[in-house]
């Protein structure tokens, strides 16, 4: 499974939110490559990615995608993260 970490320009979000979702996974049993990007590499990466977690300012940028789209509020709330990734996964 591949998911994808989205923030706007740079990887700083994107890198905080995917150590996170790592150690979410992880706690979770869930084995997934976690890729952070930014929106200028979202084409490239979309293809073969089954969930997008990014913050709410960034869900136009990603377009039509057959991904499951999560939407972070906090990128540093684990809780969250794990609430929202437990549901996208079943």
């Amino acid at each position: 499974m591949k998911i994808l970490t989205l923030c706007g320009a740079g990887i700083g979000t994107s890198g905080i939110l995917k150590v996170n979702a790592e150690r979410v996974l992880q706690r979770l049993g869930v084995d997934a490559r976690v890729v952070a990007i930014d929106a200028s590499m979202l084409e490239s990466e979309l293809d073969d990615a089954q969930v997008i977690l990014t913050g709410p300012e960034f869900v136009d940028a990603i377009g039509q995608t057959f991904a499951d789209v999560i939407v972070v509020e906090n990128y540093f709330d684990t809780a969250e993260l794990q609430r929202k990734l437990e549901v996208a996964l079943g």
